[in-house]
């Protein structure tokens, strides 16, 4: 990965669901266009261990506008938020 300075700003989001048997979920946020949620997978989750989302946790994310399944914005690199 590279160096923070090198992504785009990172938006702060909240989970709206993540099935961890898929490898995949959705986050929410108010910075994504036209009130869409964002596809996620787990290959673009920032963490240590096995990498899992929570429905509902904070986090900070980049995103390109691509089509995934049935979104229009796709999750490029996601951190959960340390609380």
């Amino acid at each position: 990965m590279g160096r923070v300075s090198d992504r785009p700003r990172a938006s702060r989001g909240v989970v709206k669901f993540f099935k961890p048997d898929r490898g995949w979920g959705a986050i929410s946020s108010p910075d994504l266009p036209h009130g869409r949620d964002a596809w996620v997978g787990f290959s673009v989750i920032d963490m240590q261990g096995y990498r899992e989302l929570v429905t509902g946790q904070q986090v900070r994310f980049t995103f390109e506008q691509a089509q995934q399944d049935s979104f229009d914005y796709r999750a490029t690199w996601v951190r959960p938020v340390e609380e």
